[in-house]
């Protein structure tokens, strides 16, 4: 088993965080990197991240999430929120950041903004929002990968309510919506029923196929 395959073993969905161990900076700011340099359909990076630490607003953030106390107890809580809509800026200005970066113009990949600009018009926004979420969680594959090579305990979360924590975050005027939820910290094991249960997963028979 690799190293990294170890430290998915060693993960799982803390229930229980000890409130005293706070996430070093460099190790938060690597798996935040992480997020950053995860791979987005067309290089859109269409969500953003917000790290969560004051008190009073993850008090306000857990009373809309089922009262879960990974939401205060663990060192940061990230949030991921998703563009509410691809919009032909949003667009643009990603594939002006790739020319700038790259310090050219592509003729084919000119082609392919007028083709995705076409695309998003056509899809309109609600469809463009739940393509930009589902983006989302390929950022939160990162950052639960990143946080256990970094011995970092994770806890994704769906169970809240969105339009809230829009409202607590003020995300709306940032015409961003709240998709998913990552607390991170560090377990606190004598209060975690989970901690020491195997993990379970399906035989690689019944869970891989090969199509040859």
């Amino acid at each position: 088993m690799t190293a990294l395959n170890e430290r998915l073993v060693w993960r799982y969905a803390t229930k229980a965080y000890d409130p005293t161990k706070s996430v070093p900076a460099e190790t938060l700011d690597a798996i935040l990197e992480a997020v950053r340099l995860a791979p987005t359909s067309s290089g859109l990076q269409p969500f953003e991240l917000l790290v969560v630490t004051n008190p009073e607003i993850r008090a306000r953030i857990r009373e809309v999430s089922w009262d879960q106390a990974q939401v205060t107890d663990c060192s940061h809580l990230l949030v991921f929120a998703a563009w509410d809509d691809i919009t032909p800026e949003r667009v643009n200005m990603m594939f002006d950041l790739t020319n700038e970066v790259r310090g050219l113009k592509n003729e084919g990949w000119e082609a392919y903004r007028q083709k995705l600009l076409g695309i998003v018009a056509e899809r309109g926004t609600e469809a463009n929002f739940q393509a930009a979420a589902r983006q989302t969680y390929i950022g939160l594959g990162a950052a639960l990968i990143a946080a256990a090579f970094e011995e970092v305990d994770t806890t994704p979360m769906e169970g809240f309510d969105p339009n809230a924590v829009d409202e607590i975050l003020g995300l709306k005027a940032r015409h961003l919506r709240s998709v998913v939820m990552l607390p991170l910290g560090y377990r606190a094991a004598e209060r975690d029923w989970l901690v020491n249960l195997k993990k379970v997963r399906r035989p690689r028979e019944q869970f891989v196929s090969y199509v040859k």
